[in-house]
């Protein structure tokens, strides 16, 4: 700090001698005056100019540091709060999740539960067309047997008939007969009915009933020669098998191949 000297004492002056208590004077003391130097006086001015910047940086020092406590206070404040709404939404996020699961789970749930209903429906869609098919088959499987005695009878008339002497009116009589066994074959056929005629094929037992064998070397062994009763077949079901006669004593039928045995049901399904 500078040096301050009192109005009394300047520089180079004399102080006045101080007073006697008993009257008398003192003799005055010598005193040194104090000379201040010019180069004393700016060093003090520049130390003083250096402690008031020196104040001045502590004190901007001091603001920067309350500035900084005070957004660090508010940095955390806000993040604190950013914290707990972060937390909020990630319990939304994970109660959301669980439902999402949830959901999915029964999706599936309904999903295969759906799948099972319709393989259910599908099977006992095709088991009732089965079981309706099984009874309109029985039903024509009985319409056809109790037919069947009536047919063979029309057709042993008009074989009869045809044999006899012939005239107009065994004429008009076997086309009449003809005519309606024509018809009655024709509603059994729309129900599905197939007669097995085969005179000329081979012998079939599971078609075929022989009644007897005939002697025969020009035709293949095992052919089936007369047809005494026509069969029938109803759903690839024999209703009642063909009554024949069978040759033997002929050469063997030749072995069909594969080839030969697929032509005729490849010709078919061309047609």
């Amino acid at each position: 700090m500078p040096r301050t000297t009192s109005k009394n004492n300047q520089a180079g002056a004399t102080p006045a001698p101080a007073p006697d208590p008993k009257g008398g004077e003192e003799k005055p003391e010598a005193v040194e005056a104090e000379v201040i130097e010019p180069d004393e006086v700016a060093e003090d001015a520049v130390e003083a100019d250096a402690d008031d910047e020196a104040a001045e940086r502590a004190r901007v020092e001091d603001a920067i540091k309350a500035g900084e406590a005070a957004a660090d206070e508010d940095f955390k404040s806000e993040a604190d709060g950013l914290r707990a709404e972060r937390d909020e939404l990630a319990k939304k996020l994970a109660g959301v999740s669980d439902e999402i699961d949830a959901a999915k789970a029964e999706a599936a749930a309904a999903t295969d539960r759906l799948s099972r209903l319709q393989a259910d429906w599908d099977n006992y869609r095709r088991r009732m067309d089965r079981e309706r098919a099984i009874e309109r088959e029985r039903a024509c499987e009985g319409l056809v047997k109790d037919l069947l005695p009536a047919i063979d009878d029309l057709e042993r008339a008009i074989a009869h008939a045809s044999a006899a002497e012939e005239n107009e009116v065994a004429k008009q009589l076997v086309d009449g007969v003809t005519a309606v066994h024509a018809k009655v074959v024709s509603v059994l056929e729309k129900q599905g009915a197939e007669v097995i005629d085969p005179a000329g094929d081979p012998f079939d037992p599971q078609d075929h009933q022989a009644v007897g064998r005939v002697e025969d070397a020009e035709a293949y062994d095992e052919t089936v020669r007369d047809v005494y009763q026509k069969g029938y077949r109803l759903g690839g079901k024999v209703v009642r098998p063909a009554m024949v006669t069978v040759t033997y004593g002929g050469p063997k039928r030749p072995v069909e191949s594969k080839e030969d045995e697929a032509k005729p049901e490849a010709d078919a399904e061309a047609k």
